[in-house]
């Protein structure tokens, strides 16, 4: 008796999400239905693919082996599915997309209503991290980073530069008083990250060069969670125009030491594994986000 379609991808599922109760789920199966899919297909390859504890499922050495085949039985069925939807001009398939949390707030999220009309039979599926992840490890086709890349196993796509400015509230100002000098940054509540720590380094220009070293007087390791506390009043911060552009345009935010500032812009990249032709769903994306982003 063959192994079925619905059987491997009840196992793959199993193993991804963690548990049969999350697959039925993903699947919009009954948790039965997907046990007993598992358990046809041990009967059939007459091994055990998983073995069940009360607080978990772990994968046996066969099973690990036969989860490789699985993945690329599953994977080529998926490629020659999105072929035939390719040739009709109609990318298809799940998208999974990866970003910082404050890029996909303010510069993904804002697209995806209009890319579903233009393509409505992509699924996206929107992951946010602050600080880089393993793509292959967390099963990302595309991945946007902010800044210099690192990882030159990556192929990667610019989608442009964005300028950092230090920036307050109103309220802080009104509060603390301007300042007129960089050398005065070190009476005020100055918000940085907790890492990298290369963004503590503010481009203003001052005795030591272009750069401004700071010492945060609060930190966190989100910039939209800095973002906020400037909005509150805090203290002043450097951030990225991406997430600043509507809260500079009515004034929430405003600049500061901005004939010391450097124009220095960080680069966003898209980046993704290539080892074969990209399929249509990640160049659709790829080539909706560079064209929207750069208008």
């Amino acid at each position: 008796m063959k192994t079925t379609i619905e059987e491997l991808l009840a196992f793959r599922t199993v193993v991804d999400t963690g548990s049969i109760t999350a697959a039925a789920e993903q699947l919009s199966q009954t948790v039965s239905g997907v046990s007993r899919a598992l358990s046809r297909l041990e009967q059939k390859l007459a091994t055990t693919l998983l073995r069940r504890t009360t607080r978990r499922l772990e994968l046996t050495e066969e099973g690990a082996a036969f989860l490789q085949r699985t993945r690329s039985i599953l994977d080529a069925i998926d490629e020659a599915e999105e072929q035939m939807a390719s040739r009709r001009e109609q990318p298809a398939g799940r998208l999974r997309v990866n970003a910082a949390s404050p890029y996909m707030l303010h510069a993904v999220v804002p697209l995806v209503a209009e890319f579903r009309r233009r393509y409505p039979q992509i699924e996206l599926e929107l992951d946010t991290d602050d600080l880089p992840i393993d793509l292959l490890e967390r099963r990302t086709d595309i991945a946007i980073r902010i800044g210099p890349l690192r990882d030159s196993t990556l192929h990667a796509r610019p989608l442009g530069t964005h300028r950092l400015r230090v920036l307050a509230s109103p309220a802080y100002l009104e509060a603390h008083g301007r300042p007129r000098k960089v050398e005065e940054l070190a009476t005020h509540t100055l918000l940085g990250f907790t890492q990298p720590e290369s963004l503590n380094r503010w481009p203003l220009r001052g005795p030591h060069g272009d750069e401004w070293q700071i010492a945060p007087s609060l930190a966190a390791s989100s910039g939209e969670t800095l973002r906020q506390l400037a909005l509150a009043g805090v203290g002043m911060v450097c951030l990225s125009d991406f997430m600043t552009a509507a809260d500079r345009a009515s004034g929430a935010l405003v600049q500061v030491l901005a004939r010391d500032t450097v124009d220095v812009r960080q680069p966003v990249n898209a980046v993704y594994y290539r080892n074969t032709q990209l399929s249509a769903r990640i160049t659709s994306f790829l080539d909706f986000l560079a064209e929207r982003l750069a208008d």
